[in-house]
């Protein structure tokens, strides 16, 4: 038994989803050292060699005739509260979903935030890890109560609160039922996770990464068409700054107060110098929420502010908050009021030197493109693929509008895109070598 981020999971249940073999040593990497041999400029003969197979264009096929049981699971799945915490009802249909398909060891972990996994064979010792996200905003639980009925499909949308997140869960599975029923036979085993906790600090993703990384040459952040591909990761940094002082009547309130210290904290906060704004860093940082008191006659003896801190690179981004703690140490002597930096979340960065240029985006693009579009290369991811590139995993976001309204009552799904997005899957699946 081993203990994952205080997830207890049986050792013997990795083993099942990878394989004894390739848990006993780390699998070769997807490495980046330049373009790939089967490339010559903008030609792509991995593809095409793909294209060319009648499994692989059964796959493709079985994607476009099976639009409308693809829409029916996102139906079914949007349906269904999963806010970040509490996912279990929506893994459990996503782990009975990979059951029907005929994935391989499917596992869905203990737990109310479980996340649900399961496998595709492949030729080599190899795995490929495929990932999409289980929970939803913090409001749209609230908003799928209020809704006057379930999402539904309206001509090529998918239409309802929930939709727009758990899209990608819909064409990854549409993507796993392509490839099961078309006899499509990868080179390294195709690993399908759907994770838990992503808007909370890619919770999910950490642990799955913590038990399987070092088995796993490649991760695919599956978070639209492919439309746009990150192949790095900004590090993002959220804390809530506490202020306290004396509470205090107004007629006899005066100073010390948490407002004065709050305001000024704000204030010189953003007046740290930053990198240039075109600096390759592309540091950042915001203040979006305050909050203190809760009379007018009173002054409080607390409140607070949030800070989001950005940075593709870790020593700058650490610099920076360094200048934060600064900034409040002065201001606390000028006004006596004392600060309390709290971490809320830590989202991981990293950089992987020749990723872009690397056979996993090279590929990547050549699909898109291959779709019918031009993507744009980007080096600032911030979802699950963060956490395995901190970890030295190639890893690529596929990027995309998935519909509209995220959020909202009127949230959408697009089912064009999610059919893009399901296809984009099954050829990585079969072209990566």
């Amino acid at each position: 038994m081993i203990s994952v981020l205080g997830c207890r999971v049986e050792r013997s249940a990795w083993a099942v989803v990878l394989g004894a073999a390739v848990l006993a040593a780390p699998a070769p990497r997807i490495e980046a050292q330049g373009p790939p041999r089967h490339y010559k400029g903008d030609e792509r003969v991995a593809l095409d060699s793909a294209l060319k197979d009648e499994d692989v264009q059964a796959a493709l096929l079985h994607i476009n005739e099976h639009r409308k049981e693809m829409s029916e699971m996102l139906v079914r799945l949007a349906s269904i509260e999963a806010p970040s915490g509490n996912e279990r009802a929506r893994a459990t249909v996503v782990a009975q979903r990979m059951r029907e398909i005929g994935l391989d060891d499917v596992v869905l972990e203990d737990g109310p935030s479980p996340n649900v996994m399961g496998r595709i064979k492949g030729r080599s010792r190899g795995a490929i890890l495929f990932v999409s996200t289980l929970d939803d905003l913090a409001n749209i639980a609230e908003l799928q109560r209020s809704a006057p009925h379930p999402p539904r499909v309206e001509g090529g949308k998918v239409v309802g609160p929930g939709t727009n997140t758990s899209a990608t869960t819909a064409s990854l599975l549409a993507a796993a039922a392509a490839i099961e029923a078309s006899h499509v036979e990868p080179m390294h085993d195709i690993i399908f996770a759907a994770v838990a906790r992503e808007e909370t600090g890619l919770q999910g993703m950490k642990r799955l990464y913590a038990a399987m990384g070092d088995s796993v040459m490649a991760v695919v952040d599956v978070l639209g068409d492919g439309r746009s591909i990150s192949y790095g990761a900004i590090g993002i940094d959220w804390w809530r700054v506490v202020a306290h002082g004396p509470a205090g009547h107004t007629l006899n309130g005066g100073l010390p107060n948490v407002n004065l210290g709050i305001a000024r904290a704000v204030d010189g906060i953003f007046a740290i110098p930053l990198p240039p704004e075109k600096d390759s860093t592309r540091t950042v940082l915001n203040i979006a929420m305050l909050k203190s008191g809760d009379v007018f006659n009173h002054k409080p003896d607390s409140g607070w502010f949030s800070l989001d801190v950005r940075s593709l690179d870790a020593k700058v981004l650490a610099a920076t908050e360094d200048s934060v703690r600064a900034v409040l140490d002065r201001v606390s002597a000028e006004t006596g009021i004392r600060f309390d930096m709290q971490e809320v979340q830590r989202t991981p960065g990293g950089q992987i030197a020749g990723a872009e240029s690397s056979p996993l985006v090279r590929t990547s693009a050549a699909i898109a493109r291959w779709l019918g579009f031009e993507p744009t290369l980007g080096r600032a991811g911030s979802a699950n693929m963060n956490v395995a590139i901190a970890g030295g995993t190639p890893a690529i976001g596929l990027g995309g509008e998935r519909g509209g309204a995220r959020g909202t009552p009127q949230e959408w799904a697009d089912v064009t895109s999610m059919v893009r997005s399901a296809k984009h899957i099954v050829l990585l699946a079969a072209t990566l070598q």
